[in-house]
């Protein structure tokens, strides 16, 4: 099955071997450390670590796109936060009438605007299914739609990288209206529980790390599985010389399209994961500087690499908070100082460090 193909794979065996290990082990720490030991994981750090741990998927659907196919996606926000906004109208639709106007069907900020009925296309979010559903079919829609007039057309390079970002751009103003029925500036927040269990409680959210975890692992594979196959090869030769692909016969705008819907699709899983983790979804999440971070994480990781991605990820957000902490008026200077050396010393990323250290281990073993 092309699915378990990545799994004979000794780098996709280590990525998830250290993954799961690293699952284990902040449970453990969690759970069986007291509280006052050095190595107990608080509650807080379980939670910090599971929205690292988004991001980590979503530099991944990002890196699938940009690092293979060539398409560099600034608008890949945008679809992280329609997944986001999907989880957070069903966690608002659980919430009934323990808000604070008591109204069982309105969220409390319709209640505060007037409101008189609940919009059309609230309709079903009360219900788990459809609202899980809706986490991957409204940003694969948009990316269907998008790409499907974007590649016919054949924009490319940097035309297409400042359309995406119009796009994630012109959603982050839509969802700022009161009117859209969104809350507006404010978003979505006091969510109360998700599938019944409490969002406040230490085993909730480490349910919450684990599943982000999980989603993670079964992303990275779905991402490999295609980069291993022939569709991903196709993808690297359209990245590569896509003019020659064309004379060759081949439908490059449906490869494009397939993997770009394949990509949204994993970005709204992890802006969904995001939200009950966090405790809020609003138009922030739709900023353009936000996608251009991602892209970030994914070029200091390394391209093309998948692993090198949720690297990424985790070492630019882990330096944000120190940075946040430490320089509270001056981290996006030095958030934007370590890109510049990443991008003058270390072109291909960290990944990149690791592969040519591999590349020189093996003569040496092979002469010893």
């Amino acid at each position: 099955m092309w699915l378990t193909r990545p799994l004979q794979e000794r780098s996709t065996q280590v990525f998830l071997g250290v993954l799961f290990a690293a699952l284990i082990a902040v449970t453990a720490l969690h759970l069986l450390m007291p509280q006052d030991s050095a190595l107990y994981v608080s509650a807080y750090t379980v939670t910090l670590l599971g929205k690292y741990l988004c991001y980590a998927l979503l530099a991944v659907a990002v890196d699938l796109v940009w690092g293979y196919l060539g398409i560099l996606s600034l608008g890949h926000g945008a679809f992280f936060a329609l997944g986001g906004y999907a989880m957070g109208m069903y966690l608002m639709r659980q919430i009934g009438d323990r808000g604070v106007y008591g109204d069982p069907v309105l969220p409390d900020f319709m209640v505060f605007l007037n409101w008189q009925a609940l919009p059309w296309y609230w309709h079903g979010f009360d219900m788990a299914w459809f609202a899980f559903l809706m986490v991957l079919l409204a940003p694969g829609l948009l990316a269907l739609v998008f790409g499907f007039l974007a590649f016919r057309s054949r924009v490319t390079g940097v035309y297409l990288s400042i359309i995406t970002q119009a796009l994630t751009f012109a959603l982050m103003l839509a969802f700022f209206r009161n009117e859209m029925g969104f809350g507006g500036n404010n978003g979505l927040t006091d969510f109360k529980d998700i599938l019944g269990f409490d969002l406040r409680t230490d085993a909730t959210r480490l349910g919450l790390f684990l599943a982000t975890g999980i989603a993670l692992a079964i992303g990275y594979v779905i991402c490999r599985a295609i980069v291993v196959s022939k569709l991903g090869r196709l993808s690297v030769a359209c990245r590569d010389a896509e003019a020659r692909a064309r004379f060759l016969g081949y439908r490059v705008e449906r490869v494009q399209l397939f993997v770009f819907v394949v990509s949204a699709m994993l970005a709204g899983v992890a802006g969904a994961l995001y939200v009950p983790q966090v405790g809020i979804i609003n138009p922030s999440e739709f900023s353009p500087l936000f996608s251009i971070e991602i892209v970030v994480w994914v070029a200091l990781g390394g391209r093309a690499t998948l692993y090198g991605a949720v690297i990424g990820a985790l070492l630019v957000n882990y330096a944000k908070t120190v940075f946040t902490g430490v320089l509270p008026d001056a981290w996006l200077f030095a958030l934007g100082g370590l890109f510049v050396l990443v991008t003058v010393f270390l072109p291909r990323g960290i990944a990149g460090v690791l592969q040519r250290r591999r590349a020189a281990a093996g003569p040496r073993e092979a002469t010893a």
